[in-house]
């Protein structure tokens, strides 16, 4: 594990950060993210996931998610009422880039805007912010 600067969540994992190759062609990187919420959240509940590496940042419709070994657009999640984001259990975020992200250290931040269950009109935005290096 790398180490945190003081005061960075531990929300994101630096595990996992990698470039993703399709047909030999980086089309862009993943990057594991934990829920703080510690009810977990069923998946319509989250309004959106935002993804920021070194100020370039990475819309809804650049960012897919996955949960439980399976990915979905973030368009797709209102209808999954039956998916959970458990606690403790990390959300693969795909972020579509071509060519991907250069090796080194990258400052990640990762905005969600979720409603939690026992107030669902009102929608709470959590932020985490890590340094990760990507390797390869």
């Amino acid at each position: 594990m790398f180490p945190q600067p003081s005061g960075v969540q531990n929300n994101i994992l630096d595990r996992g950060f990698k470039n993703i190759r399709v047909n030999g062609q980086i089309t862009g990187f993943r990057v594991l993210v934990k829920s703080s919420y510690y009810r977990g959240i069923y998946v319509p509940l989250i309004d959106s996931i935002e993804v920021e590496v070194d100020g370039e940042k990475f819309g809804p419709g650049q960012v897919q998610c996955g949960f439980n070994g399976k990915n979905y657009e973030q368009s797709e999640l209102e209808k999954l009422d039956t998916v959970r984001w458990q606690w403790g259990e990390p959300a693969t975020l795909t972020v579509r880039k071509p060519g991907g992200l250069k090796p080194g250290w990258h400052n990640v931040t990762i905005t969600s805007k979720e409603r939690i269950s026992y107030m669902p009109t009102i929608p709470t935005v959590r932020r985490y912010s890590a340094k990760l290096a990507l390797v390869r």
